[in-house]
């Protein structure tokens, strides 16, 4: 049994013997979802309508198709063997295996997970995981919130399960879940339950074990076997061999099938009595013939009863192991929990830079444990399905979804959004996973940027997948700039860059950007309509439908995401050609892409339709209409920031590494006057810091105008980080009229109160963390550029000036306070719920929201999407670490 005693190099240690194939350290971890339950991948109903398909009722008596749930779960991998817990307090209606909550049509701002679990720690090898689940001891409301929360609409506050009162005088269980890793097959698990209530009071805890249902949807594959043995369960499985399960405890052990209870959800007979809910019915229900006297199954669990006194606490210890039966299993039980407790704290400190304080701490670590535990295994073979629906996958099928998405086999653990909310991976929110997974495992971010570009999940045409519900939407095109800010952070943490990485992403990702260039430039005048693009209601009409007046829209986003794509893959290529020369050509293409986006950006037409207003020095989305005319459409939104995000630098260094690329550039730029106008407005103050160039799409005129607009708190700047609309229009609601219907887009701080394209998604004024983070970097790059002397009002108005380097940190602080402890102690966060300002208990427990409350940081939309919430682990840490001069050396380094 390992005992490392909390060495500064045992994680990492483990990690480069998981990355060089010394021993599968990663092999076991969080890979269960939180629900499967109301997915696509589950949806086998004739109308696509996969919330009332497949229910939170039905879940616990229905087997699952290609995955598995369960609370503070773990599995191999490949989601073979499943281990989750189960709890039930003597008053609930059902067995608590799994996360309730509320689908769109029930939740009056969409779906909604209700209850209260936290993701405290975990290392990138799983070596060490801690997770919180707050239960509570009197019956859990399932109908109650059902019910209130389908009467409120739209413009009322959701009802959460604090309001219930279910929580009051504290009468719940916090239940803490810790694992340890004795070795790599080897997990060491550590239930505690505190009763935080004044009363004793009896939990029933079942962890439990069971092997994903693989053995009758594709048949062929044997079905494998849990049994009972002395002090715990056997589990053996023809690929992954013998598992035991033990437990410290001499409790009953009970034993079913992971098989649909037909009578229950079909009314038809059950082949077997055994079923999936069966040890439901005999722990709740007192039904003795449902779980199977001979021991033996496919679903198993341990039955402790535990009686708890007011104020204290219970616990109970398991092992899951590989190892042949251990005559001794808890021997060096708590010595390798410790161990691993202080490891976790080492890699941390590490992970974690000077001058962070113990508040910053907390929150890096609650984010980047949430990112780990937000890896799932996800599987679906998207032909099988279809098959299974009774689709040709041949004849693609538009009534179906993802019909045309026949190619793709997706069987791998990847970085989900959530593990309830969107326990599906979504392509742009994946590449901004990888920027935080990076702090802590640098190959596992590198390998989740290179799966979406594999044969098995891009498209024969070139497209990304964008999401399970429609993988070929469109999601921003910001893979190809995750992918070079994870390789130069490792460059930087290294001393040298993973070249076969980037040069992989770069030949795939021309493939990508070909597929852009091909099907989202209508005119192919390097203006964009790139569709949904991600940002749901941003705008005034739905742009993943067709438009009510008919026609396209020149989308300002779009085009600026586009140029973006540009920038990055020119960097990229440049880099390559450091040591390929034939990158250079590719680059001078890429530099000439970018140049007429730029002008194609700030070109006036005949009609004064120019994406950019001069009036209102802002960018705003052209509606073209089918007789010629087009029209602004002037609504202040990150529509209009996003061509401030498209901007990079290149160290000169390029100049005498590659001259022909100069002479290139500058024989293009010559030879047309369009574009020597663009390079002559960025160039308007001079040359960049040390000889840099800067690919922007305007100059610093315009630069001044977006960014008064930008940092103003009466429009975008709000105290905890930019909003996606502008505040202006709260008293100044934008509003269009099409045959006598009015399409309007007002701020709302909040929740949105329009449907359009689901309920929980608002970009109608809340701080969303991505784009912050994008502009965050834009700004780095323009202060590299710029230098010191240029500075801005921040906030404007103030009379206060700030360079660009101080702007984006000031950006930083202001997205990372959202979760710190106020003056008064309370976190912007938790909004105005009393329990988590006040209670200790509750207080230090933190949640990253989908987006937040443009007004008073309060979360909003999903409660765990440390997904690209994330990112505040590196809000909080970035400016701890980079200079004012820090960023512009990393574009000098090929200087020498």
């Amino acid at each position: 049994m390992t005992t490392d005693s909390g060495a500064p190099d045992v994680e990492r240690r483990r990690l480069a013997e998981a990355d060089e194939g010394v021993a599968p350290w990663r092999r076991w971890g969080p890979y269960l979802s939180e629900r499967q339950w109301g997915t696509v991948r589950e949806d086998y109903s004739p109308d696509g309508e996969a919330w009332a398909y497949f229910t939170h009722d039905q879940a616990r008596s229905r087997a699952y198709r290609w995955g598995e749930d369960g609370i503070a779960g773990v599995s191999d991998d490949k989601q073979r063997l499943c281990f989750a817990l189960a709890l039930w307090n003597g008053r609930d209606p059902i067995l608590k295996e799994r996360m309730f909550g509320l689908t769109n049509s029930e939740g009056n701002h969409g779906e909604d997970v209700k209850e209260y679990y936290f993701y405290l720690d975990s290392t990138p090898t799983h070596s060490y995981m801690k997770f919180l689940y707050k239960y509570p001891q009197g019956e859990f409301p399932y109908g109650d919130l059902v019910a209130t929360n389908r009467a409120r609409g739209r413009k009322d506050f959701e009802y959460e399960l604090l309001d219930t009162g279910v929580f009051d005088a504290d009468r719940y269980f916090d239940v803490f879940v810790e694992y340890a890793k004795a070795g790599p097959e080897d997990l060491l698990v550590e239930i505690t339950a505190h009763n935080r209530g004044p009363e004793e009071a009896t939990l029933h805890l079942l962890p439990t074990l069971w092997f994903r249902h693989t053995w009758s949807w594709a048949g062929g594959t044997a079905v494998p076997s849990l049994r009972r043995m002395p002090g715990g369960i056997l589990a053996e499985h023809e690929e992954l061999g013998t598992r035991r399960l033990y437990c410290e405890s001499d409790v009953p052990s009970l034993f079913t099938e992971n098989e649909t209870n037909d009578e229950r959800i079909f009314g038809s007979p059950n082949p077997s009595p055994y079923v999936k809910d069966g040890i439901g019915r005999h722990v709740v229900h007192g039904d003795t013939a449902a779980v199977n006297p001979a021991g033996t199954g496919t679903k198993a669990a341990l039955h402790s009863v535990l009686t708890v006194p007011g104020g204290g606490s219970a616990r109970i210890r398991l092992r899951l192991t590989d190892t042949v039966e251990l005559a001794q299993p808890w021997g060096e039980f708590d010595q390798v929990m410790r161990a691993r407790r202080a490891e976790a704290d080492t890699f941390y400190d590490g992970v974690t830079p000077d001058g962070t304080n113990e508040d910053e701490r907390r929150l890096v670590r609650q984010a980047l444990a949430g990112m780990l535990w937000s890896k799932q295994y996800y599987h679906l073979d998207v032909e099988r399905w279809l098959a299974e629906h009774g689709v040709d996958p041949l004849a693609a099928d538009p009534r179906l979804r993802n019909s045309t998405w026949y190619h793709m086999v997706n069987d791998e653990i990847m970085s989900m959004p959530d593990t309830w909310e969107y326990p599906w991976y979504a392509a742009w929110d994946l590449a901004f996973h990888t920027l935080a997974l990076a702090m802590v495992d640098i190959e596992f971010a590198k390998g989740q940027l290179d799966l979406l570009l594999r044969r098995l999940y891009l498209h024969p045409n070139g497209q990304i997948p964008a999401y399970e519900w429609n993988f070929g939407d469109v999601n921003p095109p910001v893979h190809a700039w995750a992918t070079l800010f994870v390789y130069e952070l490792e460059k930087q943490r290294t001393g040298h860059g993973d070249r076969a990485f980037l040069e992989n992403a770069f030949l795939k990702l021309m493939k990508n950007f070909t597929w852009w260039l091909n099907r989202k430039d209508a005119d192919g005048n390097n203006v964009f309509q790139g569709g949904f693009l991600g940002l749901d209601n941003i705008g005034v009409f739905d742009r993943s439908a067709p438009l009510p007046t008919g026609g396209r829209l020149d989308q300002a986003d779009g085009t600026a995401w586009m140029a973006l794509y540009c920038q990055n893959l020119l960097e990229i290529a440049i880099e390559l050609a450091v040591e390929n020369p034939v990158y250079v050509e590719q680059a001078q293409t890429l530099f000439e892409h970018f140049a007429w986006i730029a002008v194609a950006t700030n070109r006036v037409g005949k009609d004064n339709e120019s994406l950019w207003d001069e009036e209102d020095g802002f960018f705003y989305d052209v509606l073209r209409l089918p007789d010629g005319r087009a029209i602004r459409l002037r609504v202040r939104s990150l529509v209009g920031l996003i061509p401030l995000a498209a901007t990079s630098v290149v160290g000169g260094w390029a100049d005498q590494r590659f001259p022909e690329l100069v002479a290139g550039a500058r024989e293009f730029i010559d030879r047309h006057p369009a574009v020597q106008a663009v390079v002559s407005a960025q160039q308007a103050e001079g040359s960049g810091v040390r000889g840099r160039h800067l690919f922007a799409l305007f100059g610093p005129d315009r630069l001044r105008r977006v960014l008064a607009r930008m940092l103003d708190e009466d429009e975008f700047l709000g105290p905890y980080g930019i909003r996606s609309l502008s505040r202006h229009h709260a008293a100044h609601p934008y509003s269009f009229q099409v045959q006598g219907q009015t399409y309007g887009v007002g701020y709302l701080p909040a929740e949105s109160d329009s449907g359009m394209f689901g309920g929980n998604s608002n970009w109608r004024g809340p701080v969303w963390f991505p784009v912050n983070v994008l502009l965050i970097r834009a700004l780095l790059n323009l202060h590299a550029y710029h230098g010191e002397e240029f500075t801005v009002e921040c906030p404007t108005g103030s009379g206060h000036r700030m360079n660009l380097y101080e702007v984006a940190r000031e950006l930083s602080g202001r997205l990372t306070a959202t979760f710190l402890r106020g003056p008064d102690g309370h976190r912007p966060v938790h909004g105005a719920q009393a329990k988590f300002a006040k209670d200790p208990h509750w207080q230090d427990l933190l949640l990253f929201y989908e987006y937040f409350h443009g007004d008073n940081g309060a979360g909003l939309g999903a409660s765990h999407q440390t997904g690209w919430t994330g990112l505040a682990a590196v809000t909080a840490t970035l400016f701890h670490q980079v200079g004012p001069q820090d960023w512009g050396a990393l574009r000098d380094e090929h200087l020498t």
